[in-house]
């Protein structure tokens, strides 16, 4: 039985209070993202790290995301919707303000893991509670309302940490969360219906023994491979070895309890499974890649972090064009028959970053950044909202957790990866005769000089021959040109999953269990 006349084809006024509060902490969590992306120099020159050592300050921020994912289902159960979604602004804001007091890079990341604790939660607690108010029908109109922090990241992030950190100090991209998180936390406790706790599942200690500590170990060899430069090194191959046993361990176990921490089973379901691995092999590519667009603008052509950010808006504006129409559609048109274009947008668009070079016009590339974003907007959600749609409220719930959980092994084994080849790219520089650099004592390379000279102009004044930064620089862009290079083809690969997505209107199984089922929590 349908219940398509049950609930209004629009998303009434009630739906769209509920949808601010969950839309502002998605904006919180996601922004941090992009807003620390652009200062990753910055935080270079004022703790004298290595850029290794700073990328600690996503790397660890996501590790936190992807081990806390898996339990926020039971908690959820456990004591209320409103009440954690709560505590996951506090946590969040809490972890902001502690960032911006960091007198060195360690404190900075280890706040950064604490920021991630809460923002963790704040997506897919808010994708339950969405759910919850919009109903079964409106599945595809809610995803794209859920969208628009994934819009707002990419434009106004880079932009906003650009503009802190030129005008003001880096403190302040973290300082700015202060005031939104009290708003938040406001309008959450007027806007959230009241909790009904009512813990109906045994929490699985023993998956979470496995899961929580293998993810984060096995991330953590993972994102180590850019600052060790060596798959072969302690730091790298045990972390990712034990990381790797416990999961596997984890996957064999999670068969047997009735409700395991992570429900693999819901992996029958074929759209489901179509949906994770092109969700997976996209996010690796794109994402990784993602980082690195930012660091190019500022690295190659010598821009502000506020310029920087603004030339990476392009992107944003495209995926707002097509996110909303991705949306509707999703309710209407098999994704099958559209996502693939959307990919094949992404791809066009990408192939430019394979060709930069130390002059590559900004025309160029502001407007492959915006087919990119053309793209995105008729991917990731309409993905995401076909997977969902085939299961039952209970299985949504805990589809949700397995698709969040990927996305974010994902998203850390890109930024790794990306890092590590680019790296390592940099590292075939010609090393300068007598110079080395003062934190590590490394040799400097010609790419590493002219990198630094386009940061610190000063410093080209420093250099007696004019033709090596010239030469480093050249460099430097054909290392940024061969990293993407890889993205593309992995971007590109994506395809041949997203063949295999739904051609056909697939029948949802939400509406039929909608009567019986109990409300969607995350599982």
């Amino acid at each position: 039985m349908s219940s398509q006349t049950s609930a209004p084809a629009k998303l009434d006024g009630a739906v769209l209070k509920i949808a601010g509060v969950v839309v502002l902490g998605a904006i919180m969590s996601i922004l941090d993202v992009t807003v620390v992306s652009v200062a990753i120099p910055t935080f270079q020159d004022q703790f004298g790290a290595t850029y290794a050592e700073v990328a600690w300050t996503m790397t660890g921020y996501t590790l936190a995301l992807a081990t806390v994912i898996p339990l926020t289902g039971w908690a959820a159960d456990r004591f209320g919707t409103k009440r954690l979604y709560m505590t996951a602004l506090l946590l969040f804001t809490l972890g902001s303000v502690l960032c911006a007091t960091a007198d060195n890079i360690g404190q900075l990341v280890a706040y950064r893991v604490l920021q991630g604790l809460g923002g963790g939660m704040l997506m897919p607690l808010g994708m339950t509670i969405m759910t919850r108010a919009a109903g079964p029908e409106r599945i595809g109109r809610l995803m794209a309302v859920l969208g628009i922090p994934m819009l707002l990241g990419p434009i106004s992030g880079p932009i906003l940490g650009g503009w802190l950190i030129d005008s003001y100090s880096w403190h302040w991209i973290f300082l700015i969360n202060l005031p939104i998180g009290i708003g938040a936390l406001i309008y959450a406790q007027i806007v959230l219906p009241k909790d009904n706790p009512e813990p109906s599942e045994s929490f699985d200690f023993i998956g979470m023994l496995m899961l929580s500590p293998g993810l984060a170990l096995l991330l953590f060899g993972v994102s180590t491979l850019p600052e060790e430069q060596s798959i072969t090194a302690d730091k790298v191959w045990i972390p990712m070895l034990i990381g790797a046993l416990l999961v596997i361990g984890f996957v064999v176990y999670s068969f047997k309890p009735k409700h395991p921490l992570l429900d693999l089973r819901l992996l029958r379901n074929r759209n489901l499974t179509v949906a994770s691995i092109t969700l997976s092999v996209f996010t690796i590519a794109f994402m990784g890649a993602g980082l690195l667009f930012p660091s190019y603008f500022l690295q190659i052509h010598g821009e502000s972090t506020l310029h920087a950010g603004l030339l990476m808006a392009p992107q944003g504006i495209g995926a707002m064009l097509t996110m909303p129409i991705a949306g509707m559609l999703a309710d209407k048109v098999p994704i099958g028959r559209t996502v693939p274009f959307a990919l094949l947008l992404i791809t066009a668009g990408f192939f430019a970053f394979t060709q930069v070079g130390t002059d590559t016009s900004y025309w160029l590339l502001c407007g492959s950044l915006f087919v990119m974003g053309l793209g995105m907007g008729g991917t990731m959600m309409p993905i995401m909202t076909s997977a969902l749609r085939t299961l039952t409220s209970h299985e949504v719930a805990r589809g949700s957790t397995l698709l969040n959980i990927l996305q974010q092994i994902a998203g850390s084994v890109g930024g790794a990866v990306m890092s590590v080849i680019l790296t390592a790219e940099l590292n075939k520089s010609t090393p300068i005769p007598g110079l080395t650099d003062p934190v590590t004592g490394a040799p400097i390379t010609e790419a590493g000089l002219a990198i630094g000279a386009q940061m610190k102009p000063e410093l080209a004044a420093t250099v007696p021959d004019p033709t090596i930064l010239e030469r480093g620089l050249a460099f430097a862009a054909d290392s940024f040109a061969t990293t993407f290079m890889v993205a593309f083809v992995l971007t590109a690969l994506t395809l041949v999953p997203a063949l295999f997505l739904p051609r056909k209107r697939e029948q949802s199984h939400l509406a039929d269990d909608q009567k019986t089922a109990t409300p969607v929590i995350l599982h």
